[in-house]
């Protein structure tokens, strides 16, 4: 990862290289043939149209899918997950924090008073490739006449604020429009007819944490077999995007095989692994059974790291994120607050629907955002409950190492899903 001072003086905008391997038609002309026929002239005219056409087409890097440094790869080639960080504060952030109309205040760091926003200035830097430059004209014209739905958690959330975010400021007025209903959250470009939505489902599956905003229970129950209630709010979406891994973070989950309205249910505690496991079987059947293959694109969000222990980047025990300002430089950083086993299952899940003939491609958004300890709203958060007097004195008490401040890290994973929504990079 490169250093605020040692990037300042480089270009910073990641535009799409041009193909060096498309060369100008060659043609070898003698003296005494050079007006030999208007039909030549023509032919020449013709090529060297189509010729600039294409060169003008390739440099236009809203419109192109993540561009190989490296000549003669393909796209499928790159990864875009394995890369770094880099200072760029010319084009990132994407957006003004405070002047995004539909901003949450739960990641509003900027407004509840954070002072350090370098945060914001990061742009995530595939090794092999250069992603293209962020458009939200190119997006909405790819979402035009469609949904785009986020279904999960609180993090999920946060990665739909950034996406409305991201493209609300190009949409007069007039024609947006934000409307919830009950779980459900819609913001609707009007003149594209496209809609950025988020459904809150944090366990995937039906529970009794399906509240929008009751929601914190002591005693955490899933209902394993039951998804139909809140898939029917998202069946026919164009774009899916899913997540759900944080609230499954316990050593055992209570599941219950019945109805939450009868009394003749069976519930029993299950290890934490296995319940994960039969709750992404109840999703991957539903999708099989209800997915339209030839219109729906799916997408599965990795986990998003937690920075809670400060003793797993120091030497210093005690803190967490509070006070944070740098991020972690150690390449390949893995903190306790992310679960391979629990990540594995979701790729075989993934590999076992593509074995059905349904793609679903995961976005691995855990190895980057395990760097960014100094990119959580902390502090800086509008608090829902009063504080008391002992968090006060002891602000890590309080602070928030789940969630991320926007702008900041979530619109780097919008970056990586809007490359995958480019029509070149679907095939």
């Amino acid at each position: 990862m490169e250093t605020p001072k040692e990037q300042q003086t480089k270009k910073a905008i990641p535009i799409a290289k041009k193909n060096s391997n498309i060369a100008f038609p060659v043609m070898t002309w003698g003296i005494r043939n050079h007006f030999q026929s208007i039909g030549v002239l023509v032919t020449l005219l013709v090529l060297a149209t189509i010729y600039l056409t294409g060169n003008n087409n390739l440099r236009s890097s809203h419109d192109s899918p993540a561009t190989h440094k490296n000549a003669g790869d393909s796209p499928s080639q790159c990864n875009l997950f394995s890369g770094k960080w880099v200072f760029d504060n010319s084009s990132h952030p994407l957006y003004s924090g405070k002047q995004c109309t539909y901003m949450s205040d739960e990641v509003a760091c900027e407004k509840f008073g954070r002072k350090d926003l370098s945060y914001q200035n990061w742009r995530w830097q595939p090794h092999q490739c250069d992603l293209p430059r962020f458009n939200a004209t190119a997006l909405l014209e790819i979402l035009r006449g469609k949904r785009l739905v986020y279904v999960g958690d609180s993090l999920n959330r946060g990665q739909w604020v950034s996406m409305v975010c991201l493209v609300e400021s190009s949409i007069p007025r007039s024609q947006k429009s934000m409307h919830s209903n009950g779980s459900l959250n819609t913001f609707k470009a009007i003149e594209y007819n496209a809609t950025i939505e988020f459904y809150w489902s944090p366990l995937l599956l039906e529970s009794n944490s399906d509240h929008p905003y009751n929601h914190r229970v002591a005693d955490r129950i899933v209902r394993i077999k039951a998804i139909e209630k809140h898939a029917r709010y998202w069946t026919d979406a164009d774009i899916l995007v899913f997540n759900s891994y944080l609230w499954w973070r316990r050593p055992t989950m209570k599941l219950l095989w019945g109805s939450f309205d009868r009394s003749d249910g069976i519930y029993k505690e299950v290890e934490i692994l296995r319940s994960y496991k039969m709750a992404l079987q109840t999703w991957s059947d539903w999708l099989d059974m209800h997915v339209n293959r030839n219109k729906t694109q799916l997408f599965f969000v990795s986990m998003s790291p937690t920075h809670s222990r400060k003793s797993e980047w120091s030497n210093e025990r005690g803190g967490n994120c509070y006070n944070e300002t740098k991020m972690i430089t150690k390449e390949g950083y893995w903190g306790e607050g992310s679960d391979p086993k629990m990540m594995r299952l979701v790729e075989a899940a993934i590999e076992e629907l593509g074995k059905r003939g349904l793609t679903v491609k995961m976005l691995n958004i855990t190895q980057m955002s395990e760097y960014r300890k100094e990119a959580h709203p902390s502090i800086y958060r509008k608090q829902w409950d009063l504080l008391t007097q002992r968090q006060i004195s002891n602000p890590s008490s309080y602070a928030d190492c789940n969630h991320w401040c926007l702008p900041g890290v979530p619109d780097n994973w919008n970056e990586l899903l809007y490359t995958l929504l480019l029509p070149s990079s679907s095939s």
